[in-house]
């Protein structure tokens, strides 16, 4: 067990390999979602970490010199820039790739434990980065489509009025809170848009609460935060 965590070329190949291996499975996943980042990015992010790692440690061994974990040091902070790529605002202030930037960096300390010859934690690690980007990715659509609350953006049609929303809402049992006007170029065509979080009572679902919103003839447009 103490040679592949040693720096041989048996070792190397099985960190190498290995990181292609968990960083495309985790890539695969996400780029059958269509997510920013795919199979590729997150291949070649697990790879490069890896090679940092095995760099640091043939440094290390070879020279007898430096820190065997500055360079790796240097990923965790670098990686960062790159997952703030992937990071968009949208035109409507909605806010997408959080999770792409959090799983590039996950599947980047993956590649770093490869590189260092830490199989164990590598190996549990991915599992867990997959299985968070997939099983709680359902999970947690599963919980918001059950539960009675929901973020909505709305765009009211020309002519109607805030206080005519708050009436029908109020009208179909809809709790309003959070009410957050948007100042856009919107208004000057005499249209009305907004955030805001709407509540139902008794069996008033999430999907029933958008259905409600969608079929009231002052709503013009009507997307999910």
């Amino acid at each position: 067990m103490l040679e592949i965590r040693e720096l041989t070329l048996t070792s190397i190949f099985v960190r190498l390999l290995l990181a292609v291996v968990l960083g495309g499975i985790i890539g695969m996943e996400r780029g059958m979602k269509n997510r920013p980042a795919g199979l590729r990015t997150y291949l070649l992010v697990t790879l490069g970490a890896c090679v940092v790692m095995v760099t640091n440690q043939y440094i290390y061994q070879v020279f007898d010199t430096g820190d065997p974990v500055r360079l790796g040091a240097q990923v965790v902070s670098g990686i960062g820039f790159l997952g703030a790529g992937t990071i968009i605002v949208t035109g409507r202030n909605k806010i997408r790739g959080l999770t792409t930037a959090a799983g590039l960096w996950a599947t980047a300390t993956v590649g770093l434990a490869i590189g260092i010859g830490f199989y164990e934690v590598a190996l549990l690690a991915g599992l867990l980065v997959f299985l968070v980007l997939t099983v709680l990715h359902k999970w947690e659509t599963y919980m918001r489509r059950a539960g009675n609350r929901v973020e909505l953006y709305i765009e009211l049609k020309p002519g109607a009025t805030l206080r005519e929303f708050l009436d029908k809402a109020r009208e179909y049992k809809l709790d309003v809170s959070g009410i957050h006007p948007e100042a856009d170029s919107a208004e000057e065509v005499g249209t009305s848009s907004f955030f805001v979080s709407l509540k139902g009572r008794r069996q008033v679902r999430h999907g029933d609460i958008i259905n409600i919103v969608r079929k009231m003839d002052i709503v013009a447009y009507i997307e999910e935060m």
